[in-house]
């Protein structure tokens, strides 16, 4: 199998090492291959690619849809170094509240599959890095939602000081204020 998946403390976020073949030439990797995805449980039709490039610093999160339009995710970074961040926000889940991460770079190659349920984010290592994202549901704007990225219930440890974050994203509520609201899944 040209993948290896491993799962996380939250089994249900994997990441997958895929097998590089290299030489002095360059390298060939398949990065995603339905078939073998679905013999882990990955069983989403991703619909749409995104591509997003971001300076040393930047953190990009925490992003997730509300029903009808959540979104399953397989992250890589083609470019630089990033540390990719899931939170569970289904709220009868064991792990409820908790965060993994995982560094993804192009040196390592590693991909994180994210299911339907969780908050996504990111934060850029290096100088400059390139992310690109599989999705299995449209964007839908009016469902777009997100926790604050530095909540202390949750307690991420980002890997850098000082982020550099959009205005949306300084904005996002407490996954306790968004339970309240109703807003987990």
């Amino acid at each position: 199998m040209p993948f290896e998946f491993i799962k996380t403390k939250i089994p249900e976020v994997i990441l997958i090492k895929p097998k590089v073949f290299g030489d002095e030439r360059g390298f060939f990797l398949e990065t995603y291959k339905k078939e073998d995805f679905e013999k882990v449980g990955i069983n989403g039709e991703f619909i749409q690619d995104n591509h997003s490039k971001s300076c040393y610093g930047v953190l990009r999160g925490l992003h997730f849809q509300k029903e009808p339009y959540a979104q399953a995710k397989i992250v890589r970074c083609i470019r630089g170094v990033i540390y990719d961040v899931a939170v569970d926000l289904r709220r009868s889940s064991p792990t409820f509240g908790q965060w993994v991460g995982a560094v993804l770079s192009e040196y390592n190659k590693h991909q994180l599959y994210i299911p339907r349920g969780f908050a996504h984010g990111f934060c850029v290592l290096s100088g400059e890095a390139e992310v690109v994202y599989k999705v299995d549901n449209k964007y839908a704007p009016e469902y777009e939602c997100g926790v604050i990225w530095n909540d202390g219930d949750i307690g991420i440890d980002w890997l850098i000081d000082e982020p550099i974050l959009s205005d949306k994203d300084k904005q996002w509520h407490t996954l306790k204020e968004l339970d309240k609201k109703g807003e987990l899944f």
